[in-house]
Parts: C-alpha cells; structure tokens; sequence
C-alpha cells in the first residue's frame, strides 16, 4: 500500500500529464507488485487478466511462475514508471525494476480494460534500449 501511494504522489508532485486510464492502469500494476511483496498470491491474481487466469488456473501457481520467471517484480528493491501508451485498444505500460542486486529490468506491461477495470494480461521483458537510434 506505501507503494502506490508513493507513486501516486510522486506522479502529482512531479506534474507528469498523466491521465486518468493511465494513472488507473498504473495503480493495478503497483497493487500488484505490493501483493507479490506480502506474499498474497490470491490478491496478486485478482489483478490478471481473464486470459491469465485461465492459463495458470489458480493463485499459487500464478505466483510461483512470478517467483521464478520475474524475480525483480516478486521482490522489487525499486519500481520506476516509464513511457505508456495505446495500441489496438490495450495501454502497454514500461516498468523500470531494480532488483535486490542492483542491476535493472524494463518490463512491458500489456493491460486490457474490462467492466471491472484495468487488468494485466501479460509482461515481458523489454531491451532497455528498444525503439532507440
């Protein structure tokens, strides 16, 4: 919970134009990570997607997958908001991680909007230096 209150409040002191679905996507994405950090694999798998869901089937296999496949997130020592945008519908939200060892990750969040809000429907793990001359 300290943790999104802190990125929302980073964001309105930081005066970044960020805009209501935007904001909104990126409190899921934090609540989520705060799941992960107290352990609460069933409140983490509320935040995925339906898609998800059904692929990992239940919260603790869900969870498991993120320990081993996305350790920064699980444990992250830092959480950076990056660039987002649309596309086909879908807001693709980046991540900066910093893990317990320093070294940093760049994540793309894909998240779908659904009658109960923004849910996350994938990650994967981004080159830092993607989409630069």
């Amino acid at each position: 919970m300290r943790h999104m209150l802190a990125t929302i409040l980073a964001l309105i002191l930081l005066g970044l134009p960020v805009k209501a679905d935007e904001a909104a996507a990126r409190v899921v994405i934090m609540s989520q990570i705060e799941a992960f950090e107290a352990d609460d694999f069933t409140t983490a798998f509320t935040y995925a997607s339906p898609t998800i869901k059904q692929i990992f089937g239940n919260p603790q296999r869900f969870g498991e997958m993120v320990r081993q496949g996305f350790p920064m997130v699980w444990r992250p020592a830092e959480v950076t908001f990056l660039s987002s945008e649309m596309r086909d519908g879908r807001r693709w939200q980046d991540v900066l991680f910093r893990d317990a060892a320093g070294a940093f990750h760049v994540l793309e969040y894909e998240m779908i909007a659904g009658p109960d809000g923004w849910k996350i429907n994938g990650v994967r793990r981004k080159d830092p230096f993607e989409g630069t001359a």
